[in-house]
């Protein structure tokens, strides 16, 4: 069969298919660290042109998964070396068998940046970020019942994203991508249960009450109790 891949929308929908491919069986362990990537053997396996598979390779380089290396070739790198903090690696990982583990090692994350984010939330939210935030718990409550898990992680999503915005720290905002593919990851493997826990529901609408109140304090300790709330999930269903 020919080998595809000339440019255009084909080729990023080639890139797209070889990467998905590629990604998620070396963040499994398919590939063994020190595993070397033929870029001959690529081009077969995936019935694509050499120029998708450099850009497949440069890609992966980014996340620090492989490295080129002269007179050596593509080789997997170990896991201490990948970037855990890209979105699509996070991804990978919670869609592998190592899913319990990167799910408490993101939710121990999260338990030490999200309160001290709603913390400084409270004290430099916009009133246009404050009402975000009412508007994301609200619908937090709304769907919360009857099994409508795809709309409630959306405002759970956008939710936390506000949360991380408004503490004025773009380290901390930039871990909005982060927050997104472990809630959306929870999701889609089913580490939830069927309907959100309604205790937690609660404690987002206080967290916004307290970040609106300019409450520093209790937007902290509220947050951390949802941080708290999500490992124990993970103790009943990822254990």
């Amino acid at each position: 069969m020919d080998k595809q891949g000339q440019g255009g929308s084909g080729s990023q929908g080639l890139h797209a298919r070889v990467l998905d491919s590629l990604g998620p069986a070396i963040t499994a362990g398919e590939y063994p660290a020190g595993s070397v990537l033929r870029t001959d053997e690529l081009e077969d396996r995936f019935e694509v042109s050499r120029s998708v598979i450099r850009e497949v390779i440069r890609v992966l380089e980014s996340m620090n998964l492989v490295a080129s290396r002269r007179r050596v070739g593509v080789t997997v790198l170990p896991a201490d070396e990948w970037n855990v903090y890209d979105p699509r690696v996070i991804r990978w990982r919670l869609a592998g068998p190592d899913r319990p583990r990167q799910l408490r090692s993101l939710t121990v994350l999260r338990s030490a940046i999200e309160p001290a984010a709603a913390g400084l939330a409270a004290l430099l939210a916009t009133p246009e970020q404050c009402a975000e935030l009412t508007e994301h718990a609200l619908g937090m409550v709304a769907t919360s019942r009857g099994q409508q898990l795809a709309a409630y992680l959306v405002h759970d999503i956008a939710f936390h994203r506000v949360i991380l915005r408004a503490s004025g720290n773009e380290m901390f905002a930039r871990l909005g991508d982060v927050v997104a593919e472990v809630l959306t990851g929870r999701t889609h493997h089913h580490v939830m249960f069927t309907d959100p826990d309604p205790a937690a529901v609660t404690l987002h609408v206080r967290v916004a009450e307290a970040v609106r109140e300019r409450d520093a304090a209790r937007a902290e300790a509220l947050t951390r109790e949802i941080a708290t709330g999500a490992m124990a999930e993970l103790d009943v269903l990822a254990p």
